[in-house]
């Protein structure tokens, strides 16, 4: 078996467990761009510390495993321009769809959620038509 099968199966386990145990311990759901907006509009300033750590390690945890194992080097895209329309449009849809995938995604569809899964939906549907776009009409990925 592919150790990138392995990579995505641990990965995958790592987000449920987060997921429920922030479920479990504090009532709320694990919606990762809800954590970061409430942090910029200051609508999370009761609970800033808690957010904080929460997204201190969701960035820290691959940091230090990269330090551990080699990263990968992916090669995706060259064109910066593309990677930043990438992040702006992810940025906007989730304050659109009021969440994200690890929201809408992880944590609606295993509640059964409509709105999360038609919000899952929507957002695979989106990255199939972006990389047809970037990568067969704009040659870019």
């Amino acid at each position: 078996m592919p150790l990138d099968y392995l990579y995505g199966l641990g990965g995958g386990l790592l987000i449920g467990i987060a997921a429920s145990l922030f479920l479990l311990g504090n009532g709320r759901i694990m919606g990762a761009s809800g954590l970061i907006g409430a942090l910029i509009d200051g609508s999370g300033r009761r609970d800033a510390g808690e957010r904080l750590l929460f997204l201190l390690g969701l960035a820290g945890a691959p940091a230090l495993l990269a330090l551990i194992f080699a990263p990968e080097i992916t090669h995706l895209t060259t064109a910066v321009w593309a990677l930043v329309v990438a992040g702006l449009s992810v940025g906007i849809g989730t304050r659109m769809a009021n969440g994200c995938t690890s929201g809408h995604g992880v944590c609606g569809i295993s509640r059964l959620s409509p709105r999360g899964i038609v919000a899952t939906l929507i957002y695979l549907v989106s990255g199939g038509v972006t990389l047809v776009v970037f990568r067969h009409l704009l040659g870019v990925i």
